[in-house]
Parts: C-alpha cells; sequence; structure tokens
C-alpha cells in the first residue's frame, strides 16, 4: 500500500519535479527520477503489464540519458494517459470494466443497470485518458517548459 501511494504521489509531482529540476541538473541527472517511478511501479507487481509500462519508462529514460535533452522525461505523461487508457479500454474488452470492479468493492450486487452505467463511465475515462494524453503530448512537443508543468502538474 506505502509504494502504491508513493508511486501515485510521485506521479503527480513528476512534471513540478521536473521543471524545476531542469534549472539546476542536466536531463541525464533527472532520468534518475523516471527510473525510480517505474521501478517502484513494477517491484512486486505479479501483473506482467505493468513490467511493460516500467520497461517504456525506463526507455525514456534511458533516451534522455543518451541524448541528454528532456523531451523524453517530458513524455512520461503521455505514457501515463496512454497505460491508464490501456487499462481501461482493455476493460471495456474484457469486463467487467475498470469502474464496475470499482463500484463492486461498495455494493458487491451491482444490478444490470448499475454495469450499463459503469460501463459508460468507463468508456468517459478512456475518452478522457485520450484528450489529457493528446494534451500532454502537444504541451511536450510545442510548449515552453513552464507551459508543460502547469498542464501536466497542476491542470491535468
Amino acid at each position: 500500500m506505502f509504494r502504491a501511494t508513493l508511486v501515485a504521489l510521485l506521479t503527480a509531482v513528476y512534471p513540478l519535479l521536473v521543471y524545476f529540476g531542469l534549472g539546476t541538473f542536466e536531463p541525464r541527472w533527472l532520468a534518475l527520477l523516471l527510473a525510480g517511478v517505474a521501478l517502484l511501479r513494477a517491484i512486486g507487481s505479479p501483473d506482467r503489464f505493468w513490467w511493460w509500462a516500467a520497461g517504456a519508462a525506463l526507455g525514456l529514460a534511458g533516451l534522455t540519458v543518451l541524448a541528454n535533452d528532456a523531451l523524453p522525461l517530458k513524455l512520461y505523461p503521455v505514457l501515463v494517459n496512454s497505460v491508464l487508457l490501456i487499462v481501461f479500454g482493455a476493460s471495456l474488452v474484457h469486463p467487467p470494466s475498470a469502474i464496475e470492479r470499482l463500484a463492486r468493492l461498495r455494493e458487491p450486487d451491482l444490478d444490470l443497470r448499475g454495469v450499463a452505467y459503469t460501463r459508460g463511465v468507463t468508456q468517459l475515462w478512456c475518452a478522457f485518458f485520450v484528450v489529457n494524453g493528446g494534451i500532454a503530448l502537444a504541451t511536450s512537443l510545442w510548449a515552453s517548459d513552464a507551459v508543460w508543468a502547469l498542464y501536466n502538474g497542476l491542470i491535468a
């Protein structure tokens, strides 16, 4: 539980750490932060999916080290949105949906209407991850570091 909370917290503040870190450190040193978050996410997880996601984040960290460029660091929020889109989208193909699973923690005997509703909410979340990931990508490629950090660290 502590590890999951730490990963969620680091993921949430990651853009701000990168933004402030870029003023002090070369991007290759900030790649250690990304690698650490990736490894924390995967270690102890029995699900191979999270190892694949961690591998993608480690790939971004590796590109950062090799190029000493901030762009791969800035693509991490895009990766997070992509991973969440895959998780939520896969749950629509292989029910129960992600939101239904959460709802059943509170209401184990969810009726058909509740199942349909939670499926619709899961679809809405998928749309959110597409839009949010698209904006994260656009800010990574075309916006200043300040705009990138503002959107990905505070707004999103």
